[in-house]
């Protein structure tokens, strides 16, 4: 016989209220419902809550309460009512007193556990499951979500560190319910973490077995199969994803990879010497990080064919990454030559689509920009008669410098993508702050700087970090020093003055990270070029790239403190470090590129680890590492000094530069136009006569000129020609000759503001898409 209460919990997590499919029940009029007493209204309470009917049914538990405080089941009732309508604390209060009353009633236990859950009380929610089991082991609903809750603890213990502790839960998770897949899946993320892969591949096979449906494990075994060159086996678990869940991205992408390898090796076999094949094979371990056999490959496409521009820039993109900057210049030189107008492929990623879409829902107007001629694009702004162009990539992959150079707006800006001038007398202003470009600066530009009144750039941290953990040297009994900068940015001096840091804070440690890593050749060049400054390789940890987000911020917690490189500084390396409490050592510069840490670094409110040469650099980090402790307090504070810091304060970072915006329009209302300005100057200039300065100016000066002879005068604008320059804000694209590309970084849209206000149009950089093949994902455990 069943306790009071004990009606079935239909469904994981509900409220316990069981839907009506035949329609409602009509409540009995007010004095109707007062004549009902005991448990006349009992049963019709039960049965309005059954239909839904909250509010009436907690009206009859309430009478029947005010004549028996005690009645198990109206407090269960009632409870269920008050979750239902999602006023927790009251229902935990009706649940608590239906178990002083009936401390064995696993109903009442369990709904407990599920409000300790909704409120993020896991153990707490554990041990209220547990006590309901004990009551009554034949109690389903009870098993079913203790098995839920002990895979999200074990979730929980695994993100902050405490991996073993977290597959110990996954397991009791199944000893309480065998069949839940989500805790097979997640013992399959962990064991392929640790690289244990074939007991990874049967918690996945158990997980889709459980659950046919689990799109997430079979992408998860694709992986797997992938990786150990299984191809077929691999394209099956990703079509069998795709089949469950055709939007998944990630699969599709690992869909992609797999058919192009498997498709290229097959061109390969028939025709060995064929260009495209050989390149494209290049670009799958190019992305898959063994460098040394995608520059055979490359190599390869160009002995079969000299002329193949695409290949020697993707062989210039596999340079860069290894850092051997002189080869990789040499090699886009040549792309150049044979293609003076070769400029990366691109297409829009998911963040694109994401910002289009709030453009649009926001009543803005966007345009698709890519693939469009540029002076085709120039007419295009005109015709919308955009007042500011923007552009947000300078001399990186996919620009559209040579749109800017045609003039299509009266006021023209650069800004963020690229840490230097762009060279064009067509664009206005450069925008940085006081910092980064100090006002004495050296450093050429025909930009006029536009200085924000804070941090030149604003950090959005993400949400996947995860906590700041303890600084490691307390546990481990040494300091370690990192960096997860590009690998091109760490020079020969940059190894050096790290080289003396290390060799004087004794047993300390470095950690670098950095996608070429995967390469052997990469990794032994690196020691050696440390051990033959007298560091042992036995004290530097080098880590490939790490393609999940939340795992590659808590990567960070292997370091004490970070290194900056210089004279190229990190920007988001720096920003994620902080964010994770990781203190940074930068060094101020002359210029733009070398002095992003000071600005950062200063504005969060860390000034006093900005050094000016390379002896204070060293005795900065040999300060921090004299007291574990200090450097302990130090990463438990950097977090929210971050987050109050202008760095991170997006309203006023965006006030600030909307009032640039409105000098800038408004200098230009009173006829201040820097480019004016400017082919004034160059008016003195060798070779330059007095008819074109003045049909140029004029163009210029007049925007409505501009506009009313945007057709007549396109002809005779050529767009430049530039270089694509690797940097951090915008990655060069690796062009397949199939057409399937690296990720794309530009788009371009329209914010069209009121009639009073100048139009602003923006030429984006967007985040690099992932074509990694893994997919081991923690997201999609906790159901």
């Amino acid at each position: 016989m069943g306790q009071p209460g004990m009606e079935p919990l239909e469904g994981k997590e509900s409220n316990g209220a069981v839907p009506d499919c035949n329609g409602g029940a009509p409540a009995p009029p007010a004095k109707q419902q007062q004549q009902l007493e005991g448990a006349d209204a009992l049963r019709y309470a039960n049965i309005l809550r059954s239909r839904n009917k909250f509010a009436d049914a907690l009206q009859l538990y309430s009478t029947v309460l005010e004549k028996d405080g005690t009645n198990v089941d109206a407090l269960i009732g009632k409870g269920i009512c008050l979750q239902a309508q999602s006023l927790l604390k009251q229902a935990l209060e009706c649940f608590t007193e239906a178990v002083k009353v009936d401390p064995s009633n696993a109903c009442a236990l369990t709904h407990c556990g599920m409000i300790y859950k909704d409120e993020g009380h896991l153990v707490e929610a554990a041990e209220a499951y547990q006590k309901a089991r004990t009551a009554d082991p034949s109690y389903k609903a009870a098993a079913e979500f203790l098995a839920i809750v002990l895979t999200d603890l074990g979730t929980s213990l695994k993100l902050a560190g405490n991996t073993e502790d977290g597959i110990q839960k996954y397991c009791e998770a199944l000893e309480v319910d065998s069949h839940y897949a989500p805790a097979y899946y997640n013992l399959g993320v962990v064991y392929s973490e640790m690289m244990q892969f074939d007991v990874a591949l049967t918690c996945y096979e158990k997980a889709a077995l459980e659950r046919p449906l689990y799109a997430e494990a079979y992408c998860n075994m694709g992986v797997i199969y992938k990786n150990r060159g299984e191809l077929d086996a691999a394209i099956a678990c990703y079509d069998r994803c795709l089949t469950i869940s055709p939007n998944f991205e990630i699969a599709k992408n690992n869909m992609a990879i797999a058919l192009t390898d498997m498709g290229t090796k097959m061109s390969l076999t028939i025709k060995p010497n064929f260009s495209q094949s050989l390149n494209n094979l290049g670009v799958v371990y190019t992305v898959q990080g063994k460098m040394d056999a995608a520059a055979s490959m490359i190599e390869k496409a160009i002995l079969a064919n000299p002329t193949y521009a695409e290949a020697y820039n993707n062989l210039g993109v596999l340079y860069r990454d290894a850092g051997s900057i002189t080869l990789s210049v040499q090699a886009y030189e040549r792309c150049l030559q044979i293609d003076p107008d070769s400029r990366n492929a691109g297409q829009a990623d998911a963040k694109t689509l994401r910002f289009k879409d709030k453009v649009l829902k926001k009543g803005g107007l966007w345009r698709d920009i890519y693939g469009i001629d540029e002076k085709k694009v120039a007419s295009l702004i005109r015709e919308d008669k955009v007042d500011i162009l923007v552009e947000l990539t300078g001399h990186t992959a996919t620009n559209k410098l040579g749109t800017m150079a045609c003039r299509p707006a009266p006021i023209q800006v650069t800004w963020i993508g690229y840490p230097n001038t762009t060279g064009l007398p067509a664009i206005d202003y450069r925008i940085t702050d006081s910092l980064a470009d100090t006002p004495n600066t050296n450093q050429k530009h025909v930009e006029e700087l536009a200085r924000l009144p804070e941090s030149f750039l604003c950090y959005t941290p993400s949400s996947e970090a995860g906590p700041v953990c303890p600084t490691p040297a307390i546990s481990n009994g040494f300091v370690t020093f990192g960096s997860f900068n590009n690998l091109a940015k760490i020079t020969p001096k940059v190894l050096q003055v790290w080289a003396r840091i290390l060799c004087a804070v004794p047993n300390s440690r470095l950690v670098v990270k950095c996608k070429p890593f995967c390469c052997d050749s990469i990794r032994q060049k690196f020691l050696t070029t440390l051990e033959e400054l007298g560091l042992e390789p036995l004290r530097v940890d080098l880590l490939p790239l790490i393609h999940l987000n939340h795992d590659h911020m808590q990567a960070y917690s292997l370091m004490d403190i970070s290194l900056d490189t210089f004279p190229y500084a990190g920007t988001t390396t720096t920003c994620e470090s902080l964010y994770m409490g990781v203190p940074c050592v930068t060094m101020a510069g002359s210029v733009h590129a070398h002095n992003v840490g000071v600005s950062l670094l200063t504005k969060v409110g860390l000034g006093r680890l900005v050094a000016k040469t390379e002896d204070e650099y060293v005795s900065l980090a040999l300060d921090l590492a004299s007291d574990v402790y200090a450097l302990q307090d130090l990463r438990m504070s950097v977090r929210e000094l971050m987050i109050k810091s202008p760095v991170c304060d997006g309203e006023s970072f965006t006030r600030g530069l909307e009032s640039a915006y409105r000098t800038m329009w408004r200098r230009y209302c009173d006829g201040d136009s820097p480019a004016l300005k400017r082919l004034e100057l160059l008016a003195d200039q060798p070779g330059s006569t007095k008819e074109d300065l003045d049909k140029t100016a004029v163009k210029l000066a007049d925007p409505r000129v501009q506009r009313a002879n945007a057709i007549a005068e396109e002809d005779n604008q050529a767009p430049i020609k530039v270089n694509a320059t690797p940097e951090e804000g915008g990655q060069p694209q690796i062009i397949m000759a199939n057409g399937v590309s690296s990720p794309a970084d530009s788009q371009a849209l329209i914010a069209t503001a009121q009639l009073d206000q100048p139009q602003i149009m923006v030429n984006g950089v967007s985040s690099p898409h992932s074509t990694s093949g893994r997919c081991e994902m923690n997201g999609h455990s906790s159901r």
